[in-house]
This record gives C-alpha cells, sequence and structure tokens, in this order.
C-alpha cells in the first residue's frame, strides 16, 4: 500500500522527464518512507538500485557490481568492478543514449566506508553531465551527514544536485488517509500515539479500537513497538542508554536546559551535545516564546508523538507489559490521555491554521506561527498562549485550543483576550479550536466581537473530508 508523497512523486517525475542528467538527493530520518517512494517511483522504469551496508568498502563495492550486472544482464552473477570509479563510469556510459536512473540508497554507510566517492562522483558528474541521460538519487537516513556532507558549501557534491526533497512525517491530514475505517476522534488519537511515520502507521488496524491498538502495539512484548525507541537509537548514536535517559527526562516534564542537566545527572554543555543529536534526529525540538530569537525562555520537548507516547506511558511500564498484563498498563494510561492529547491537538490545529492560509481563508497574512509564554507584569504570573501569529507590527492573530469533553464557554475567550493585551498589535484576530463544539454564550460573544473565528474538531474533520472528495 502507497499513500501520499504526491507532491514529490511530482518533482521526481518532471526531473524524470526532462531527459538530461538530474541529480536528487533525498533525505529524512528512519522509517518515514523514503525507500518505498523511490521504489515506487523506479517501479516500471529503468533503474539500478543499490543500497548502502554499514560494512568495508568492499562488501559494498561488491554489492553495487552485483546491482549493476543484473540490471545489464537481467541474472543475479558474481563479478566486481575495480573500484567505484570504474563502476560508476559504467552507470554514466549506460546512460548516454537512453534514460537510466541510479539509485544509491543509505548513501552515507557507502560514503563513510570510501572516503574518496563523494570526490569521485564529483568528477564523474562534471565529466559526463552534459551528454548524460542518468538520473542520480542519492538517499540517506542520517540527515546531519546529508546536510553537513552532501548539502552544504564545503561538500564535494555542493552545487550539482538538481533537486533536494526532505522527507518528513506525513501531517494529521495525511494521516487520515491510512485510518479509513475509524471515527474521527480515534484518528486524532492514533495520530497521537504513532505519529505520521509510515512504518508506524503500518502497525495499526483501522478496524480495531484504539484501546486494542495499544495493547497489540504497544503493550505486547513481541510488536515492532515495543523496544521501538531503544532499537532506533541504537543504530544512530553511540550511547542510547544515556540519550534514553535525556528522552526520559524531557518526557517527564523537564522542560529546560537546567532541568535535563540535574535529572541526567551532566552539567549543561555536555547534555546540549546530546539534544544537539537528538534535534538532528527529528526527535527532540527546541522551542522558543514566538518572536523571541534569542531567548533564555527557549524550553525542549519531544517532537516525535510516538516517542513522546512511548517514554511517557511504555518505557516505565516495561516490567509489567513483560509479563503480559496489558490491561493494567491500558489502565494507567487512560486517565491521562487527554491531557497528553492536548499538545497533540494544538499541533493539529496549527496544521489548520496553515492550509487556511495557503486557502486564502484566514484574516491575516502570517508567514510563521507559534506558542509563546512569558511574564503577565500585571497579574505577576506566568501565561501561556498556545497560538500566535503575526502579519506585521499593527495585526496579529491568537489561538487557543482545547482537548475538552466539554463545550467551551466565554471564560476561555475572555482569557485569550485578556492574554492578548501583552502584545502592542492594534488588529487582533481571535481563533478558538474545541474538540466538543462551543456553548450558546461564547457563540453569541463571538458573533458580537466579530473578530473571532470559533473551529470545532469537526469542521476540521469535515474541511479534511472534502479536501479528500475534491481530490486535494
Amino acid at each position: 500500500m502507497f499513500i501520499g508523497r504526491e507532491r514529490e512523486l511530482r518533482d521526481l517525475d518532471k526531473m524524470y522527464a526532462s531527459g538530461k542528467f538530474e541529480f536528487a538527493v533525498i533525505y529524512g530520518r528512519r522509517r518515514v518512507g523514503k525507500t518505498a517512494l523511490i521504489n515506487h517511483f523506479i517501479n516500471d522504469r529503468k533503474a539500478i538500485y543499490f543500497m548502502g551496508v554499514e560494512s568495508s568498502e568492499k562488501q559494498n563495492l561488491e554489492n553495487f557490481s552485483r546491482s549493476i550486472i543484473e540490471y545489464t544482464s537481467g541474472i543475479s552473477a558474481d563479478g566486481m568492478f575495480s573500484s567505484f570509479q570504474t563502476a560508476l563510469e559504467y552507470a554514466f556510459r549506460l546512460a548516454e543514449n537512453e534514460r537510466l536512473v541510479l539509485v544509491i540508497d543509505e548513501y552515507p554507510y557507502v560514503a563513510r566506508a570510501s572516503k574518496s566517492l563523494a570526490s569521485t562522483l564529483q568528477l564523474l558528474i562534471d565529466k559526463y553531465k552534459d551528454n548524460s541521460k542518468l538520473m542520480l538519487i542519492l538517499c540517506g537516513s542520517s540527515m546531519s551527514y546529508m546536510e553537513d556532507n552532501v548539502l552544504a558549501y564545503k561538500a564535494p557534491l555542493y552545487g550539482r544536485r538538481t533537486a533536494q526533497l526532505k522527507i518528513l512525517p506525513f501531517d494529521f491530514e495525511e494521516t487520515c488517509r491510512w485510518l479509513t475505517n475509524m471515527e474521527d476522534e480515534d484518528k486524532a488519537l492514533i495520530y497521537g500515539v504513532v505519529g505520521g511515520t509510515p512504518q508506524y502507521l503500518l502497525q495499526i488496524d483501522d478496524r480495531l479500537s484504539v484501546e486494542e491498538n495499544i495493547k497489540e502495539t504497544f503493550l505486547n512484548p513481541v510488536s515492532f513497538l515495543f523496544e521501538e525507541p531503544i532499537n532506533l537509537l541504537k543504530q544512530e548514536v553511540r550511547e542510547p542508554a544515556i540519550y534514553t535517559v535525556v528522552i526520559t527526562a524531557v518526557a517527564q516534564g523537564a522542560t529546560r536546559m537546567s532541568e535535563i542537566a540535574t535529572k541526567v545527572g551532566e552539567n549543561t554543555s555536555v547534555c546540549s551535545v546530546y539534544l544537539k543529536n537528538l534535534i538532528d534526529l527529528g526527535i527532540i525540538k527546541k522551542e522558543m516564546p514566538y518572536g523571541e530569537k534569542a531567548s533564555k525562555k527557549s524550553i525542549y520537548v519531544i517532537e516525535d508523538n510516538m516517542f513522546r507516547f512511548w517514554y511517557r506511558f511504555v518505557f516505565e511500564n516495561n516490567s509489567v507489559i513483560m509479563r503480559g498484563a496489558a490491561d493494567i498498563v491500558y489502565r494507567r494510561i487512560s486517565p491521562e490521555f487527554s491531557d497528553y492529547m492536548g499538545s497533540v491537538f494544538e499541533e493539529i490545529c496549527k496544521q489548520y491554521l496553515w492550509k487556511m492560509l495557503i486557502s486564502g481563508r484566514t484574516p491575516i497574512q502570517f508567514s510563521s506561527l507559534g506558542r509563546w509564554w512569558g511574564n503577565n507584569p500585571v497579574e505577576k504570573k506566568q501565561v501561556e498562549i498556545d497560538i500566535v501569529a503575526e502579519q506585521d507590527k499593527d495585526t496579529a492573530l491568537f489561538g487557543e485550543c482545547k482537548w475538552r469533553n466539554e463545550k467551551l464557554d466565554t471564560e476561555v475567550l475572555d482569557a485569550l483576550i485578556l492574554k492578548s493585551e501583552l502584545f502592542p498589535h492594534k488588529n487582533k484576530f481571535y481563533y478558538l479550536f474545541s474538540k466538543s463544539g462551543f456553548t450558546k454564550g461564547c457563540t453569541e460573544k463571538a458573533e458580537k466581537l466579530g473578530n473571532v473565528i470559533l473551529v470545532d474538531f469537526k469542521n476540521i474533520m469535515n474541511d479534511i473530508k472534502n479536501d479528500a472528495g475534491n481530490g486535494r
């Protein structure tokens, strides 16, 4: 089953149709569907596909040679080129008169084993690009390696690529396309549990309830996701145990650098290295209050929903799960689930606002949005606004998101308006997002004010369904 990635496929198809030399760099974290995208693209096309392995130069050259020989002969055969240069040059020559796609998947493994590979590719691209019909694709899961050693200014291959595609997890709307048999609220809950990573979504059975899926995928010792975060860290970092301690600290509410360092038992400079690596992996993100560029108020949060759920609920219950007591653990999770979904719903609402902006359905034009937190000097307490977006110094948008089982009343709107007075903008617009709708009093006040937009979860889902129905 292949779902989504329409834009990426259009870009690749356009490159293929050019008929001239093309060089695409595809990268993104593990499990995000890079290889599935590539395989879908090269299906029924003349292509040499080679996946690098974390081994020696000799082993990778042997595997690459075999891929080329199998393409040219149609049979599996032993044989080996004398070097990567001769093998790659052979591929370039194969593409002199016909379109050919050459894929080097997990390129970082190959490049680390063969130190001269990047320079060799640079040499051959410069030699053949004007007369070649080769479409070269380099793909990698190590985002830092691809950015630093392929895309960066000082990298040998800098300036040779004709496109770069950073493959991200699916957003909520795209995730819904995987979960066609589920109720709308359950789709949001599953998004909160596994996020939009395709490999994790494949573990979900949309014919089962959310409870059944959590028990089968997270609370089952034999399931793929039971040890996934630990297994992924083992593949990506040298000290997975320390990284686990760092992530656990963040999952348990230590969001500031000093708090994380205290929990981990290391100084802040050491912790900053671990956090930077986790940011590079797309597991942790650093947040600052909206509109502030260098702030001492910056915090760290878990960006990946699956990691956030796992470290919040699974890790600490590991021993109980191993004894087959999934029911007990789920009873521990269930009362906290609504609170857990708060930040997930915020993200869904932000995605909705971006969609409204792109389709011309927002009252202001903004270029970024985010959370804001800071001190209220009048009330002398810390306050937070879920969503802030600015058009210019005079015009801004403020939003509040509530994943509750009851309708939102005027008190939430009044509180948001009061908090927005901390900002100097003359023209202010307000968004209230609610899981369960709004009271009559809140609706009437919003209509009276004229600058308030009420959006319940049903509105968001109806918009998604309408887009799906229109083929967008």
